[in-house]
């Protein structure tokens, strides 16, 4: 099993299915899990859990929750998020 952190960072407040509330726009910290796919003749890890915790880095809190979401979700939320934040084209040929 090995275990990767990374941090993820949303312009905006996002919502995705598996936190019934709104979060804040901030930097989250995401734990993915993964296991070693045995019999392989080359090392390959398959996810297994995804969890994010909050409320996010910035919030003046000590007390955080580790809750596991769907990767997909993540990435479509952080997918949303960018294309929220980016201005739209005054390029009408864009």
């Amino acid at each position: 099993m090995r275990t990767t952190e990374t941090e993820i960072t949303f312009t905006r407040p996002f919502r995705i299915e598996s936190l019934v509330e709104l979060q804040d726009a901030g930097t989250y910290k995401l734990i993915v899990d993964e296991e070693l796919i045995a019999g392989l003749s080359f090392p390959a890890y398959k996810r297994v859990a995804t969890h994010i915790e909050i409320p996010s880095l910035s919030a003046p809190t000590v007390m955080r929750q580790r809750l596991q979401v769907s990767y997909d979700e993540i990435y479509r939320a952080l997918a949303l998020d960018a294309r929220q934040a980016s201005p739209p084209s005054l390029d009408p040929f864009a």
